[in-house]
């Protein structure tokens, strides 16, 4: 498996991808909320890519993980219990992170978020920070196995009706 910063000619793959992990999380249970279609949708996929911020982990030629890696946190995260003194700038966000379900239990999503810190500590960044919703317990249990810490549940002022409130966790970069 590679990750690569994706160019326009991944859009298709990529929301192949992102519309397989919606209908499977609609068929299922949709944990973090995704619309099929909406969000994340080809739309916002053409936005992160042209903005050069997104991500896709391959098997071969296929697109098997994706996700999202900036410096936005796209919200209030000055409400957070971070325990790293960061302003924005001096942390990377991880946002809109999918495995294929095909995949599931593979270590895909290890990966991925392993990809995420190292960058993080290529570009000295203090932390790498990400939300998500209270109920994905699936995402909770990896980020926190990863070594992620829990910064607190907060209203991040996003205006999204049926999410509240976000979970924050937060990974320290060492030196």
């Amino acid at each position: 498996m590679k990750i690569i910063k994706c160019e326009m000619k991944h859009l298709d793959a990529l929301t192949k991808l992102y519309d397989k992990v919606t209908e499977y999380l609609v068929s299922h249970i949709n944990y973090p909320k995704w619309t099929p279609g909406v969000y994340p949708g080809r739309e916002s996929i053409r936005e992160a890519i042209e903005k050069g911020i997104q991500y896709a982990c391959f098997d071969v030629d296929k697109a098997v993980g994706a996700f999202i890696l900036n410096e936005d946190p796209q919200g209030a995260y000055s409400e957070g219990e971070w325990v790293t003194d960061a302003e924005e700038g001096e942390f990377l966000v991880i946002h809109t992170l999918a495995s294929d379900p095909e995949c599931y239990g593979k270590g895909t999503g290890k990966r991925m978020v392993d990809f995420c810190i190292e960058t993080a500590k290529e570009c000295q960044k203090k932390a790498v920070r990400l939300d998500v919703v209270p109920d994905n317990i699936p995402a909770r249990k990896l980020y926190e196995k990863m070594g992620f810490v829990f910064a607190g549940e907060k209203d991040l002022k996003r205006g999204i009706e049926e999410i509240p409130t976000f979970v924050l966790y937060e990974y320290p970069v060492k030196k």
